[in-house]
């Protein structure tokens, strides 16, 4: 294959998520780590034609201040996520990528993530206008790195939920309203999302936030023969539940309630301590037992922020069901899992897929994609199983290239 250079953008670039993405990509262009984590090195899609880690260069968008190398060193010393050693041997690499990130926005983001934002990050702009400035830093990002894809990687906080019945179905509609900031319901996601879309470049929304969902955004996608897909990664408690939920199916067994309990320490969990945040990740959670089982068992999620974990997180989860002869029974499973570290490998191979996507010339829904998310964009199958299919059968694929 011909190497191409490609750029991650990354929304959210100092970020638990992103630091943690940029020193594994860093270490593995150094060749200073495994492959453990990574899905697009198993076996099975070695035959794969997909990039190089060091194909890619990186920028970003964030709303705060803090240097990512500080952000680095933070995670392995209080959090203890990996070695600062390995930080140290990524430092000149981590600081290139930070002079490359740019102020974000903070439109819709809601009163916490907003309260977050440095003082050098506009509070005025339409949308219009947001929109305008970020393009600008994705064109010279491409033009001064000489890009041949650009793709935009959504790991910011989770936004609160948008009211989208107020969203029009047509791109055409929705371009209308992005000069009447009180009637554009859109999120800072999905103002990424349609700067990227807009200008030839792939989005992936990672967290639970609206990004490129509406169809009207769909719509950019296929006008500008481009792709996306999200939304949410699914990295612990919820990808356990799409491999077990589906078993009890199987099995003709009834679950009567599922109850899962999380807390976790890190700037996500502080921000989802905010029940407004807190609403749209708990819908993402769940909702997929419903689709898995074909019926709503009494279900509950909860999410505590507790400081003192930092970037570890705790599920608990209690499963009561009936068997044979209407016995009840139940089943528990505790997960416990260093979040950045879980989602982080997933981010990268969400990435090379992506690329492999545009060669093929594949545009709109990125559906073969499922099973790295908790609500897939136009997916109706929900079981980590079959979703995982999907993507097999789509590795074998001939495609377009």
């Amino acid at each position: 294959m011909a190497r191409s250079r490609i750029g991650i953008w990354l929304i959210g670039a100092r970020g638990g998520v992103a630091t943690t993405t940029l020193v594994g990509l860093s270490a593995l262009k150094k060749g200073l780590v495994g492959t453990t984590g990574l899905v697009t090195h198993l076996p099975r899609f070695a035959h794969l034609e997909l990039p190089d880690w060091k194909d890619f260069v990186v920028g970003g968008h964030e709303i705060r201040e803090v240097p990512l190398l500080d952000e680095a060193m933070r995670l392995a010393t209080e959090s203890r996520a990996f070695d600062a050693a390995l930080v140290t041997r990524c430092r000149a690499e981590l600081n290139r990528i930070d002079s490359r990130i740019c102020r974000g926005t903070i439109h819709n983001v809601g009163r916490k993530i907003a309260g977050l934002a440095s003082s050098e990050v506009p509070r005025r702009e339409s949308p219009r206008e947001a929109i305008d400035r970020i393009g600008e830093d994705l064109k010279q990002f491409a033009e001064s790195q000489r890009l041949d894809h650009l793709i935009v990687v959504n790991v910011a906080s989770t936004e609160p939920a948008v009211d989208t019945s107020a969203i029009p179905p047509t791109w055409e509609e929705l371009e209308e309203l992005l000069d009447r900031p009180r009637k554009c319901p859109l999120p800072a996601s999905s103002l990424y999302a349609i700067a990227a879309l807009d200008r030839g470049a792939s989005y992936i929304n990672f967290t639970p936030s609206l990004g490129s969902a509406p169809a009207a955004i769909d719509d950019l996608a296929r006008l500008r023969k481009t792709r996306h897909f999200g939304c949410d990664g699914k990295t612990g408690e919820t990808l356990l539940k799409s491999t077990l939920a589906p078993m009890f199916g199987q099995r003709n067994l009834d679950v009567m309630s599922w109850v899962g309990h999380n807390i976790f320490g890190n700037m996500d969990g502080q921000v989802l301590d905010d029940p407004v945040n807190k609403k749209t990740k708990v819908q993402s959670k769940n909702q997929l037992l419903g689709k898995i089982l074909g019926y709503e068992p009494d279900s509950l999620v909860s999410i505590e922020y507790i400081k003192s974990l930092g970037d570890w997180k705790t599920a608990w989860d209690h499963v009561h069901f009936t068997g044979f002869l209407g016995t009840p029974m139940c089943f528990q499973f505790i997960w416990q899992g260093c979040d950045s570290l879980l989602a982080a490998p997933l981010v990268l191979d969400l990435i090379r897929l992506t690329d492999l996507a545009r060669r093929r010339g594949e545009t709109g829904l990125m559906t073969f994609l499922a099973s790295f998310f908790k609500s897939p964009h136009g997916v109706d199958e929900h079981g980590f199983v079959r979703q995982f299919q999907m993507l097999e059968a789509w590795a074998q694929s001939p495609g377009r290239q």
